[in-house]
């Protein structure tokens, strides 16, 4: 098992091979297919500091955050496989969602050294390992809004890193 503490250096991420476990800790993003592209048009405009989260050495979750929990979204929903390559060169490190991803996503992650994980459906595990949260852009969207969370040893398997995927 991996440790990994938010922000990820590029190091740790280096490291990473398909098929490792993860437990990631410290503060992480939520979002999906609504709210992505109005952080992408924010990176795009220069307004990414509007967030107040430094993007570099940060986590992605695909998914919504609701009084039900967390739980991963599709990863390669055009919205949100679409994201993956702007979001890496912005400093993102880690996606964590479910399903497979294009080759294309797949090289972009290894251009940028960031990865993706997979998270089988277990709302209740994360709900449990989920400490804080709030929305930092876009309340309009309800639970579709950015939200930052604070987590503890959140499992996952890494299913793409360094132009391999675990679906091969």
């Amino acid at each position: 098992m991996v440790e990994l503490t938010t922000p990820i250096d590029e190091e740790s991420i280096a490291s990473l091979q398909v098929g490792d476990t993860v437990e990631i800790s410290g503060y992480i993003l939520c979002g999906r297919d609504a709210v992505l592209p109005k952080v992408l048009k924010m990176i795009d405009e220069g307004e990414a500091d509007q967030l107040g989260v430094d993007l570099q050495g940060q986590v992605i979750f695909h998914t919504a955050v609701s009084l039900a929990g967390v739980g991963p979204t599709s990863s390669n929903k055009l919205e949100i496989e679409s994201s993956i390559a702007p979001l890496s060169k912005a400093g993102i490190k880690l996606y964590l969602g479910k399903g497979q991803l294009h080759p294309e996503t797949i090289e972009a992650l290894d251009k940028y050294n960031s990865v993706y994980a997979v998270i089988p459906p277990v709302t209740a595990l994360l709900g449990s390992k989920t400490s804080e949260e709030r929305i930092i852009a876009f309340p309009e969207l309800g639970m579709e809004a950015l939200h930052l969370i604070k987590v503890d040893k959140y499992p996952a398997i890494i299913g793409a890193a360094h132009g391999r995927s675990i679906y091969e």
